[in-house]
């Protein structure tokens, strides 16, 4: 509520209270009004009751707010906020991401940075040359990243009581082109294949599970012996193993509750993981108290969880040695989704071999895949329905006379022609 306090100048201060900041401090905000020459007592005191009324409703509307920086409010907000309540993979990804967002709307205040500020910002990630990441425009998702960690820096303010409307809601990021994703062919994996043999067997092992699971890189890093089943031949998942500067190689909960699951696997599969099984109970055995018992399937040589960046620099070399285009580790997730899909399972089964939260998130992954899909569901029908299909009439074969004719005529063209 507004208070009002009549000055010795013979002009009010208006005073209204624009909530807390994130230290509990009380930010109010204030306005002079003065009286026109010739007004009556009696028309001052309605006049400046009526300036308080408009001047709280700017308030409550959020023109007027704390005159706080971006940059200053979001350090305090990634201090007091997103270090307590994110996960330290997002929490890490914070540093990357205000160093574009301080240097565009970092100096200008909470109060005075609009919807069109964020938009200009958020469509020239997508446009301007300067934003090229290693000679390539930056992705759509990253440009979704910065709006969101702006968006969460504005919602936590409105929360404060510091604005009344977070300005990130009218902000739309630009749709791309989309371009299909790098998937290895088949030809391609049979070649992974083919020479596999070769390679140190915990690379075979890692190789052929992701190809044969769809298994994230951070969920295939997390498994532990006791998650597979050799009698039924299952693997579950469980967890992940995840890399930051700060913290190192840590064990963290999987990215969804639906990220949890169980998968079954052929006996060929199996077999290999009893291989490697056997083979790192022998390496532990070898080097002694040197072994670090984490009950990982992935290791380094002395058992401690293998690094993140371990199986995409391999599969990189691996690649380059078989002369194959490398496509990314993630690409494995991909390909296992294709065949999936490729062998008719239809979305809802997908989406839950994959261990996404919604169902949603496969079908704008693999859309074109499903459509692909459909397009073989109309020739499949077509060919299973072929006997409705009208047959043209078999056409009766060429007569003497018409023979002799054509004889005639190419006789004609060899003469004259």
């Amino acid at each position: 509520m507004a208070t009002i306090r009549k000055r010795k100048s013979g002009t009010y201060e208006i005073k209204v209270s624009c909530g807390y900041d994130i230290r509990g401090k009380q930010h109010n905000q204030y306005k002079l009004w003065k009286p026109e020459p010739g007004m009556t007592q009696r028309q001052i005191e309605k006049e400046v009751q009526r300036q308080a009324i408009l001047f709280e409703e700017d308030c409550k509307q959020g023109q007027i707010t704390s005159a706080v920086k971006f940059e200053t409010f979001a350090e305090q907000w990634i201090e007091e906020y997103a270090k307590i309540n994110l996960r330290p993979t997002s929490f890490s990804k914070i540093g990357q991401l205000k160093k574009r967002v301080y240097k565009a709307i970092g100096h200008k205040r909470l109060d005075k940075i609009t919807s069109c500020d964020i938009q200009k910002f958020i469509t020239g990630l997508l446009t301007t040359e300067k934003n090229l990441l290693n000679g390539k425009p930056l992705s759509r998702k990253t440009a979704i990243h910065h709006l969101s960690f702006i968006s969460d820096v504005f919602s936590y303010a409105v929360r404060m009581g510091m604005l009344s409307n977070n300005p990130c809601s009218r902000v739309v990021v630009p749709k791309l082109e989309e371009t299909e994703k790098e998937i290895y062919t088949l030809d391609e994996v049979k070649k992974l294949f083919d020479h596999l043999t070769d390679e140190p067997l915990h690379f075979q092992v890692y190789l052929t599970l992701a190809i044969y699971s769809g298994f994230r890189r951070s969920e295939m890093l997390g498994l532990e012996w006791k998650d597979i089943d050799f009698t039924y031949g299952t693997v579950k998942v469980r967890r992940t193993s995840q890399y930051t500067a700060e913290k190192g190689i840590y064990t963290d909960t999987t990215k969804t509750k639906k990220s949890r699951r169980i998968s079954k696997f052929p006996a060929n599969v199996m077999d290999l993981l009893k291989r490697y099984q056997q083979e790192q109970a022998e390496e532990a055995q070898r080097i002694g108290s040197k072994w670090e018992d984490h009950d990982r399937v992935f290791t380094k040589w002395n058992g401690a969880p293998m690094h993140p960046q371990t199986p995409y620099k391999w599969l990189r070399s691996y690649c380059e040695r078989i002369d194959i285009p490398f496509r990314g580790i993630h690409s494995l997730r991909h390909l296992h989704a294709s065949l999936l899909i490729y062998e008719g399972m239809d979305v809802v089964a997908v989406s839950a071999d994959m261990g996404h939260s919604v169902v949603g998130t496969t079908l704008n992954l693999y859309s074109h895949m499903f459509q692909e899909a459909r397009a073989r569901n109309c020739e499949a029908i077509t060919n299973a329905l072929h006997f409705t299909t009208p047959q043209a009439p078999p056409q009766p074969p060429p007569s003497a006379e018409a023979d002799h004719g054509i004889e005639e005529e190419e006789a004609f063209g060899q003469t004259f022609g």
